[in-house]
């Protein structure tokens, strides 16, 4: 049995810290010596086909979050190509219809008082569940200095815009000074009064939140930033200290997890999950339900099960664990509370139905 694990070239305590050096040698190639163990050239070939399909791209830290001697490792089953991604699937490459809410390139407005600027279509791992795969499958590769003049120019002639979603891909991909530049341009936007970053890098690359990063968004507040943990297995020392960095710098640190088939669906992986997110003092605020996009659907389960999960949570934890169960859906609907939908819940309240009596 070959055991040989993948190496990395030039790993250095220095380097493993860089978040540069991390993203240079992210594994992008299927047939990396190593990767993946024990597979017949039949399953090596259903790989090479997926990564064609759907890139390959992890981070060695995230890499070494695996734990080699299970098949079905959490951290395995998000970022290893599969080809179940492959496989006929008559579910829409953009599920929330995003690109037809577009005023400008990679420009999202769903809804009246926020919108969304897609600033990178480049992840540091690329997630097995994303519902933009249709992006990193295919890159256009816009440049966001082509794009972001259009971008200003929208939300200024639209006063209604309160709020400005920072996305991708991941936008901690770009340099500091490409950032900093992002974010003078909104800031400079009379009516715009909040900007969030959405980020996986304190998951999947921590090093990426360094002094310098955060002394920047510092500047920019009020400003949020909204993660992605998925499993337990994923707050580790160095993503815990990449959280707290954010938070001494006054950056309010939220996370939005997706409910994922064999990696984080059973109760007490999520409570754990959830407990270990209180911890560090990362607010659990979504968990959506995931979305029917091409090329995930071995991840998704179905709505009942996800309810039942969170009645079981929801009666065992306190309201700073729980984050808000949702259905995301196209247009200006948006995220549907699944959660308040739950029988047995209704029937608890019909239970008490006295109680509220005195009330009313």
């Amino acid at each position: 049995m070959n055991k040989a694990i993948f190496k990395f070239p030039e790993t250095t305590k220095t380097n493993w810290q860089d978040w540069h050096w991390q993203f240079k040698n992210r594994i992008t190639r299927p047939e990396a010596p190593g990767l993946f163990l024990n597979k017949s050239a039949a399953e090596m070939e259903r790989i090479k086909q997926t990564a064609t399909v759907y890139p390959l791209a992890i981070t060695p830290y995230y890499f070494s979050l695996i734990n080699q001697d299970n098949e079905t490792d959490p951290i395995k089953r998000q970022c290893f190509p599969d080809f179940q991604e492959i496989l006929p699937d008559e579910s829409p490459e953009d599920p929330l219809d995003e690109d037809s809410h577009m005023p400008v390139p990679k420009f999202v407005h769903r809804y009246p008082d926020r919108c969304l600027a897609i600033v990178t279509e480049i992840c540091a791992t690329y997630c097995r569940h994303c519902n933009r795969k249709r992006f990193w499958s295919a890159p256009r590769k816009i440049s966001l200095k082509a794009r972001l003049p259009q971008m200003i120019r929208y939300i200024s002639a639209n006063p209604q815009i309160r709020e400005v979603i920072i996305s991708g891909g991941d936008p901690l991909t770009l340099e500091d000074h490409v950032l900093e530049e992002l974010l003078v341009s909104l800031r400079a936007i009379p009516h715009v009064e909040i900007l969030r970053i959405g980020s996986r890098a304190p998951a999947v690359m921590p090093m990426r939140i360094t002094p310098n990063l955060c002394r920047i968004l510092k500047r920019y507040r009020p400003l949020w930033f909204n993660t992605q943990f998925n499993h337990p297995q994923e707050i580790t020392k160095e993503s815990s200290r990449a959280c707290n960095m954010l938070q001494e710098a006054g950056i309010p640190v939220s996370n939005q997890s997706v409910l994922l088939k064999g990696v984080n669906d059973s109760a007490e992986i999520m409570k754990n999950l959830l407990y270990g997110l209180q911890k560090i003092s990362v607010r659990p605020y979504y968990l959506f339900h995931c979305d029917p996009v091409r090329g995930c659907k071995h991840f998704r389960t179905d709505i009942k099960t996800g309810m039942a999960m969170m009645e079981n949570i929801w009666r065992q934890c306190s309201g700073l664990s729980l984050p808000q169960y949702v259905l995301d859906v196209p247009g200006s609907t948006g995220k549907i509370p699944l959660n308040i939908m739950s029988l047995a819940i209704k029937k608890d309240l019909q239970k008490h139905q006295h109680f509220f009596d005195k009330f009313t």
